[in-house]
């Protein structure tokens, strides 16, 4: 299952329509940790849903760490009853996240991962990042679009980091910040100069290992976009 954080109305409304669905099975069952849900097939028999639904929105929990799936046992509470309660509640509950949520997510994400990187990286991730700058660098001096490559250059620190939890949630947040990224405006009177040389800042900064260098880097870079935001 694609696991997104944009997600249209529609599905949005049939997916928490069938977690509840799973969630007041559940607690009519008064099940515990541990203890085994009915089948796909019964519960989308039970709740005249096709299965597929009942799929997304197991998975989905499972995302989230309150169900599990066990390999020829099936599915099952991963957490107790109240605390399985109180995480759907807010799961249901969620918001789509709006283009300002989601950059002021990311920007601290990645001053975390830019500290990180710089104290964790080898030197295969310093080749990794230097291919990506300069996969950039050649784009963006050709005048094509280069928003791919700067993401991969990002994605390639946040790999050096050493925290796969970091570089899912980049990979969670980056897609939706992209498809309504609006370059010009954020970018207004930035050089093709000046983005290389603060690409290539971060990237030095790594290669010292200074991490609050790494950290003020990242800041510049994402100056103008912090600016944007806060309009």
């Amino acid at each position: 299952m694609k696991i997104s954080l944009i997600e249209s109305n529609n599905k949005k409304v049939i997916q928490n329509d069938v977690i509840c669905k799973i969630r007041d099975l559940i607690n009519s069952r008064k099940l515990e940790r541990g203890d085994k849900l009915p089948s796909e097939r019964i519960m989308s028999d039970k709740f005249d849903v096709k299965r597929n639904h009942i799929r997304e929105a197991i998975r989905k929990l499972e995302f989230y760490g309150v169900l599990k799936s066990m390999s020829q046992s099936g599915t099952v509470l991963a957490i107790g009853l109240t605390g399985f309660n109180g995480i759907v509640e807010e799961i249901i509950s969620l918001d789509t996240p709006s283009f300002k949520e989601l950059v002021e997510t990311r920007i601290s994400l990645e001053l975390k991962t830019v500290w990180l990187a710089s104290q964790r990286r080898t030197e295969e991730d310093l080749e990794r990042i230097k291919e990506a700058l300069n996969a950039f660098k050649a784009k963006i001096l050709n005048g094509e679009e280069y928003l791919e490559e700067d993401l991969l250059f990002h994605l390639a620190i946040a790999k050096a980091s050493k925290n796969s939890t970091m570089i899912t949630l980049m990979l969670l947040l980056t897609p939706p910040i992209l498809s309504t990224y609006e370059r010009e405006t954020v970018c207004e009177g930035d050089t093709i100069i000046t983005e290389i040389k603060k690409h290539e800042d971060i990237y030095n900064a790594i290669v010292l290992q200074e991490s609050q260098l790494a950290v003020d880097m990242m800041k510049k870079h994402f100056y103008k976009l912090t600016k944007h935001i806060e309009n």
